[in-house]
């Protein structure tokens, strides 16, 4: 058992120094105590009266197989006291004893830093006490479990989001103030994990929120980065990436599971045994080494498990001799290589080595999973493994194309390591593995190097070319070999392995199938021939024509490189494809994978994304939820957002309005208070606060948004004072996100915005009318001041291209209003809040390809107001940095990096349209109110609670175990 899951049993230990029995358990029920003694080694409460006749199920380490043995029912099931709930007074000794002996920080320093881990340690000794009757409950009942696997985890901070999910926020700020520290002021010293950048890892987070607090047997597995992305810092020069830092002082959250590691191997080769199998030999082993997380539900006992993986080698990889012999790089080569894997989320992959990093970091995320995952089938099966059960016990979710190695890692442990079969190897993996898709983009859709993978992982190379061959004789058997211009087609667009040529086996099929051909055309004439072949003159053969035809041609071209599809690998590999929104969900069947749609029409679903209404609204946003708690008669809708439709008949109640304006005003001056700490410009809360804040990415047009907010700034320059003041609405215009550090345009564009925003924000002219705020290192903590006070959200990628989004649920379900394209879940959000609701801009998904191709053709004829924009960049307005590759990138008809294929130019003037309706509601506060609610009111589809029992009953097939 790993020690540290075990500390929160009590053991017969002599020492008296133990936690305030407030947050421990006992193996048996203890005697009643008011102070901490020691009486034949078992310590007593503090301030405390439990009775001895509260029992409850049992606990056990979730990651050990070693067990205690304390009193079991008539059932067999272990029993423990039921927990109860700590008042302020056990909870200030649990810090207190925290602060004393599980020490950070030296024992004469006491302030904030280690008030946070005292509090952050306190909490923790409560979840482990859940987490391990949890596991101990799963165990028991054999649930089938599932597994989210992603490389991203945006968790945002723990502290708060705990004692929110315990229901322990007031008990503990009271805890607090006794010991002289306020728990916001605590909390605020805890870094952001940085396990993830954007939407992806935001969505994996709220996932495991809704599955612990909707009982949900389930683990989430990820890496756990050293130094994350980077954090972001913006200069003079644009942005600068540095190491994040959040593991420097250590996390209090997570617990090292030394007992549970499994080897991870690359390069080597693939040999034969006498047996004909074959074993993966040779190479460069590492070692995964678990830590875990505990994920507290909402008001339930249920407390899940995020397992991140750390990589290390063994101390004999250490090579000692080259060490004292000085050559301390060689010693390290083996330890460093290991250990780099885990030290940056996304490292650049320009080089090859930085590609041969992302691969080791993916393969490391699943093969050390699946072994745990299989360990703790085979632990549950005891002595009766069934292979066959696999699929009925496990459901492993790849969270876009990252895990894909899942699939080849999984057959590869069955069939090399277990002894099954091929056929039966690849039942199973198929009925186990789902995959969900998270983009329409070509560059995003993952295609490695076939040589890359073939040195890293030879035998995941001959297993994934397996099964491209069974996938062709597939689809030779579904389309023939009449038409072999269709056939080559498929064969191009569905093939995993791409451009090598075919196997013998496919290829002999197609030989027999012109052989075939052949043969009936020699019969047909045979048989219509003359029955007087004497008489009949031989005629000369008439050459064919090839003009106009293109030779049939299955070989591959030696010009373009040899890829493998993780994509269609995906598809192929898993029994369910999912997109993420309702249009997205089309777009994937219509276009990214039309041709498997075709073959596989059932495997194709949607599962439209959502939020957790705690972490988004409840907990960050106390003065919106006391609000709506109030007009909806209960708390209730944290648990069950429908109940935020009631709010839907009060929309337009003078109180409600008025009520809601006070919460929104509350929170624009957290937002103010935030951007003076962050950037040292001050905002005024009564201008309307305008947010961007997400990835910085070309299609999600931030570019768009800065553009028109020029337009905006160059037509107040152009009037006077009073008809500024007339006609524009004061805004702070506030942008956030981070641009990857190998993404020259991105950055180029957040260079772009600070420009304008020292400009506009120092023009004596326009004062508080206009401000543009770039808020550095945008990460959940953030976002969670941003978007309780945001009022106007933009959402305004290329129609097509988003694929849901979540950052739009988070503002509509607080209260902000939305301006957007048809792109992603804005389409289903606008169905929600009600069109009026939601100012909508732009072209339409459907009709950009042909947009695009005009704009190839020269047809295009851009809006004299984007012109008038780009010629006042250029001006030099904003400073002596040449935009010319910007502002060359929306000019032209083709080449790359040219001919704005985001489509920035064709929608600018809807967009500038779309903003004279924003203004003009604002300035009818009344509509405005109005329309705020009914954004919250409609927002009840998309909490993440939602999504996952979608994805419990369609997808995963498992049931909610509620502990007893």
């Amino acid at each position: 058992m790993a020690a540290a899951a075990s500390s929160s049993i009590s053991s017969s230990a002599s020492t008296s120094l133990r936690p305030p029995a407030a947050l421990i358990r006992h193996a048996e029920p203890p005697p009643r105590a008011t102070g901490l003694r020691s009486i034949s080694g078992r310590p007593f409460l503090i301030g405390v009266r439990i009775p001895r006749s509260r029992w409850n199920r049992a606990i056990n380490s979730v990651a050990s197989d070693q067990k205690l043995k304390p009193p079991v029912s008539d059932e067999g099931v272990t029993m423990v006291e039921d927990p109860f709930v700590p008042d302020s007074s056990s909870i200030a000794s649990s810090i207190k004893y925290h602060m004393e002996f599980t020490p950070s920080f030296s024992p004469d320093n006491s302030n904030l830093p280690k008030t946070y881990f005292a509090t952050a340690e306190s909490v923790r000794d409560m979840l482990i006490i859940n987490w391990n009757a949890t596991y101990d409950y799963y165990e028991k009942m054999k649930a089938k479990q599932a597994y989210y696997l992603s490389m991203e985890f945006l968790q945002g901070r723990a502290l708060l989001n705990a004692v929110g999910n315990l229901e322990l926020s007031g008990a503990y700020a009271e805890a607090l103030t006794k010991l002289g520290y306020d728990l916001e002021a605590v909390a605020q010293q805890e870094p952001d994990a940085a396990l993830g950048n954007g939407g992806l890892g935001r969505l994996a987070s709220c996932f495991l929120d809704s599955l612990a607090t909707l009982n949900y047997p389930a683990w989430g597995y990820g890496l756990r980065y050293k130094y994350g992305l980077f954090k972001q810092l913006i200069t003079k020069d644009g942005q600068e990436e540095v190491a994040e830092n959040w593991l420097e002082l250590g996390n209090p959250w997570e617990i090292v599971r030394n007992d549970v590691s499994y080897p991870v191997k690359f390069y080597g080769k693939v040999i034969k045994r006498p047996d004909g199998t074959k074993e993966w030999v040779g190479g460069e082993d590492i070692k995964a080494v678990a830590y875990d997380v505990p994920i507290p539900g909402y008001k339930t006992k249920t407390t899940i498990n995020l397992r991140l993986w750390s990589t290390k080698i063994g101390t004999e990889e250490l090579d000692l001799n080259a060490f004292n012999a000085g050559q301390h790089g060689k010693a390290y080569e083996a330890l460093s290589n290991a250990e780099k894997i885990c030290y940056v989320l996304y490292p650049g992959d320009e080089s090859r080595e930085g590609k041969s990093l992302r691969l080791k970091q993916q393969y490391t995320l699943c093969s050390a999973s699946l072994q745990d995952i299989i360990a703790r089938f085979e632990r549950r099966s005891g002595n009766h493994i069934n292979w066959e059960q696999f699929p009925e016990k496990v459901a492993v979710q790849m969270n876009d194309t990252h895990p894909t190695l899942c699939i080849p890692e999984l057959l590869r442990i069955l069939i090399d390591i277990k002894g099954l079969g091929w056929n039966e190897a690849w039942n199973i993996t198929q009925r186990t593995v789902a995959y969900t898709n998270h983009t329409v983009l070509p560059e995003a859709l993952e295609k490695w190097s076939l040589d890359l993978i073939q040195e890293l992982l030879p035998r995941h190379v001959e297993i994934i070319q397996s099964i491209d061959e069974e996938l062709m004789k597939t689809i030779i058997s579904e389309y023939g070999t009449e038409d072999l211009d269709l056939l080559q087609q498929k064969l191009k667009q569905m093939r995993i392995v791409d451009n090598v040529e075919l196997p013998s086996s496919v290829s002999d099929l197609l030989v027999k199938a012109e052989d075939s051909d052949t043969d009936e055309q020699t019969e047909e004439a045979i048989i219509s021939g003359s029955k007087d072949d004497e008489l009949v003159e031989e005629e000369e053969p008439e050459e064919e024509s090839t003009e106009g035809t293109t030779e049939v041609t299955f070989e591959p071209d030696p010009k373009l490189p040899k890829l493998i599809r993780m994509a269609n690998l995906c598809v192929v590999g898993g029994h369910a494809v999912n997109g993420v929104a309702e249009i997205h969900s089309e777009i994937v069947k219509k276009d990214v994978f039309n041709d498997f749609y075709e073959l596989w029409p059932e495997k194709f679903q949607n599962k439209t994304n959502g939020v957790t209404p705690r972490r988004w609204i409840r907990f960050c946003n106390p003065a919106l939820s006391e609000v709506i708690t109030k007009w909806t008669g209960s708390e209730d809708w944290i648990l069950d957002t429908e109940k935020l439709s009631i709010l839907e008949k009060f929309a337009d109640n003078t109180d409600l309005q008025f009520e809601w304006r006070e919460a929104k005003r509350q929170n624009k001056m957290k937002v103010a208070a935030l951007i003076r700490e962050k950037t040292g410009y001050v905002v005024s809360p009564d201008a309307m606060f305008d947010v961007q804040i997400k990835r910085i990415h070309e299609y999600k047009r931030q570019l768009l948004n800065i553009m028109g907010i020029v337009y905006r700034y160059k037509k107040m320059k152009e009037m006077s004072a009073e008809e500024r003041k007339e006609k524009f609405v004061p805004r702070v215009c506030i942008f956030g996100g981070k641009a990857f550090a190998t993404y020259v345009q991105a950055k180029r564009i957040v260079k772009f915005i600070t420009d304008v925003g020292v400009t506009v924000n120092h023009d004596p002219e326009i004062g508080d009318l206009l401000k543009v705020v770039f808020v550095p290192d945008y990460n959940v903590s953030v976002a969670e001041v941003l978007i309780p006070g945001s009022e106007l959200s933009q959402h305004i990628s290329t129609a097509g291209m988003e694929a849901s989004g979540t950052s739009n649920m988070k503002f509509a379900m607080n209260g902000c209003v939305l301006i957007g394209t048809l792109d992603g879940a804005n389409v289903e959000i606008r169905q929600q809040v009600g069109e009026d609701n939601f100012f909508l801009f732009g072209a339409r998904a459907d009709e950009i390809a042909g947009l695009r191709i005009e704009r190839s053709q020269g047809m295009f004829v851009p809006d004299p107001r984007f012109e008038e924009v780009k010629a006042y960049v250029r001006s030099g307005v904003f400073g002596s940095y040449n935009y010319d590759e910007l502002m060359g990138s929306l000019e032209g008809n083709e080449g790359y990096g040219r001919a704005d294929y985001f489509l920035v130019g064709y929608d600018f003037p809807s967009y500038l349209e779309c903003q004279e309706k924003v203004d003009e509601a604002y300035h009818d506060q009344k509509r405005w109110t109005r329309m705020s609610i009914l954004n919250t009111a409609g927002s009840y589809k998309f909490s993440s609670d939602r999504t996952i029992h979608q994805y419990a009953r369609d997808i995963w097939r498992i049931e909610p175990a509620v502990l007893p």
